[in-house]
C-alpha cells in the first residue's frame, strides 16, 4: 500500500510514550472548514492515513487533536483541551508529516519527514 501524502504522530512527553486513542480530525480550509477525515491515533500514536491518494491535496488544512479526553482517560487534567495546527500543502509530490508532542501543560509541533 502506498503511503498517505499526510500523516501525524502524537507523543506524550510527560510519559515518553505514544499517545494512543487521541481523536484526530482533518479539515480542508477554503472559504469554510470542510471535515476531510476523522480517526484515532493507533497504539504507536500514529494516524497514517489522513489523506488518500487521489484526493485534492494542495491547499490549507487544519488538524485538530482532542487531547483533553486523552489526558482524562489517563488520570490527568490538562491546560489545553485541544490542539489545532493549521498548515499549507504547497507541493503534491511531497509527503507531509505533522508530529505533535504533548504534555498536560504544553505542546509543540514541526514539519517532520
Amino acid at each position: 500500500m502506498a503511503t498517505s501524502p499526510l500523516t501525524t504522530h502524537i507523543l506524550d512527553t510527560s510519559t515518553g510514550l505514544p499517545a494512543e486513542g487521541v481523536e484526530v480530525s482533518l479539515f480542508r480550509i477554503t472559504d469554510k472548514e470542510i471535515l476531510t477525515a476523522r480517526t484515532r491515533s493507533d497504539k504507536d500514536g500514529r494516524c497514517p492515513r489522513l489523506l488518500s491518494h487521489g484526493q485534492p491535496i494542495l491547499g490549507t488544512y487544519k488538524i485538530r487533536f482532542e487531547v483533553e479526553d486523552f489526558f482524562a482517560k489517563n488520570g490527568s487534567s490538562c491546560f489545553y483541551p485541544y490542539v489545532e495546527i493549521v498548515f499549507n500543502i504547497l507541493d503534491a509530490t511531497q509527503h507531509y508529516h505533522v508530529p505533535l508532542l504533548i504534555s498536560p501543560f504544553g505542546y509543540t509541533t514541526y514539519r517532520g519527514s
